[in-house]
């Protein structure tokens, strides 16, 4: 016994060979277009609940590895602005001219912007 040709296959199915039946091949490619969607959906919301949760020593952490400069305001006025040299528990490295570095502690920090 045979059963027709699905939409882009060569050959017939048989009943030697039932899970190349046409209807199967079609659900089986509805499957997988249904698990991709839910995938990007499941990771899109995975990112968006990392940013809302992220804090000021997450966003150094990321700084800090991507190598970027980050400017700094402070509970007391002041503005510090370097490269991302470390990020402690409770602080933040700033790297400075030469041999310089600047300490900042994260609980003082208002604002940060990462360039």
């Amino acid at each position: 016994m045979h059963f027709p040709l699905a939409a882009g296959t060569k050959e017939k199915c048989t009943l030697a060979d039932p899970l190349r039946h046409p209807d199967l091949v079609r659900l089986g490619r509805r499957m997988r277009d249904h698990l991709d969607e839910t995938l990007d959906a499941e990771q899109h919301a995975a990112r968006a609940a990392a940013l809302r949760r992220r804090t000021v020593r997450d966003v150094l952490l990321d700084a800090e590895d991507r190598g970027r400069e980050a400017i700094l305001s402070c509970a007391d006025g002041e503005i510090y602005r370097g490269p991302v040299a470390a990020v402690g528990a409770d602080h933040v490295t700033l790297a400075g001219d030469g041999s310089t570095q600047r300490f900042v502690v994260i609980a003082h920090i208002v604002s940060v912007e990462v360039r």
